[in-house]
């Protein structure tokens, strides 16, 4: 009886992503997490673009839980 010995192989890496493919989502990120920090903490105050109160009320307690003060 002869006993097989697995050939070593080597792992392939994944290829790295190039910047120039990242940059348009990190972008993309980028202003969406601004606006949702807009929408938190900014809207319903001096600088308001939508009216009525549904979303201040929305997002009454993520601004307490940030420290950012509404009333």
């Amino acid at each position: 009886m002869t006993a097989r010995h697995p050939e070593h192989t080597v792992a392939e890496l994944p290829a790295p992503i190039p910047v120039r493919e990242l940059l348009p989502w990190a972008i993309f990120g980028a202003l969406l997490l601004l606006i949702a920090l807009y929408l938190v903490t900014a809207e319903q105050g001096a600088t308001s673009v939508l009216s009525g109160s549904y979303l201040h009320e929305f997002v009454h307690d993520a601004r307490h839980l940030i420290g950012v003060p509404c009333h």
